[in-house]
């Protein structure tokens, strides 16, 4: 993030000057970035990024924009909201427009894979925000609001609809988190006994590599049919 600068004072008016001449104006634009809500909370999800969520506290904010850290409160009223937004920042990358005019179980195959996408791209954030409890009526709540009346107008039962969400959100991020691991994580030593482990492990690495498919999107793929199976065959049971 640029570091916050002081603007250049305008120039003084010069003694010859005509006394109706329009004062002179600064040319260009600033070059300063203005402090605000949305510049504080974009360097917090930066920082976690970059350091885990350790990193990220508000005086590492203030650091990293330049200013002290009483100017943040002006903005955030502490850590408490700043991680609230970086929550409302990734959630507003989660599209839902799936469910305006997809079945519902493709539509849900869809947003599970964009929301798995956000959260790819900042996996330091899922530890934090899988316990941290929603707040008040932004990016988040909508987003499920919007999830769970397509379900419940497709014919899910209410008391059912965020059960099946929060199953497959478990999975979701789970396997998030796996797309940040190494792709030989689970690579068995070259002195293993374990013969049929070693032998998977070979056979799936030469089936991807014609692919050129990551192990943990061929997981996530693969669990993902499974997970919207089950959901359809609960959903017709239910019926």
């Amino acid at each position: 993030m640029t570091t916050i600068e002081q603007s250049a004072e305008a120039p003084a008016v010069s003694a010859g000057s005509d006394a109706f001449d329009a004062p002179k104006r600064r040319v260009g634009r600033p070059r300063k970035n203005v402090l605000s809500r949305q510049l504080i909370i974009e360097t917090g999800l930066t920082l976690i990024d970059e350091h885990g969520v350790e990193g990220a506290g508000m005086r590492s904010v203030a650091k990293r924009l330049g200013v002290r850290p009483s100017a943040l409160y002006n903005h955030v009223s502490g850590q408490a909201e700043l991680i609230a937004g970086v929550r409302e920042l990734v959630s507003d990358r989660i599209p839902t427009e799936a469910f305006d005019h997809l079945p519902w179980d493709e539509a849900l195959t869809e947003w599970a894979k964009v929301y798995r996408r956000a959260f790819v791209a900042h996996p330091s954030t899922i530890a934090l925000l899988a316990v941290v409890p929603i707040e008040g009526a932004g990016a988040t709540t909508l987003m499920y609001d919007r999830v769970v009346d397509a379900l419940v107008r497709a014919g899910w039962d209410t008391s059912k609809v965020l059960v099946a969400i929060v199953a497959l959100e478990s999975f979701i991020l789970g396997s998030a988190l796996d797309a940040a691991a190494p792709d030989d994580m689970m690579k068995p030593s070259d002195d293993s006994a374990a013969v049929a482990f070693a032998e998977a492990y070979r056979a799936r690495e030469s089936a991807l590599g014609a692919r050129e498919t990551r192990p943990a999107d061929a997981s996530f793929e693969l669990g993902l049919r499974a997970m919207v199976a089950g959901l359809k065959a609960e959903f017709d049971a239910s019926r």
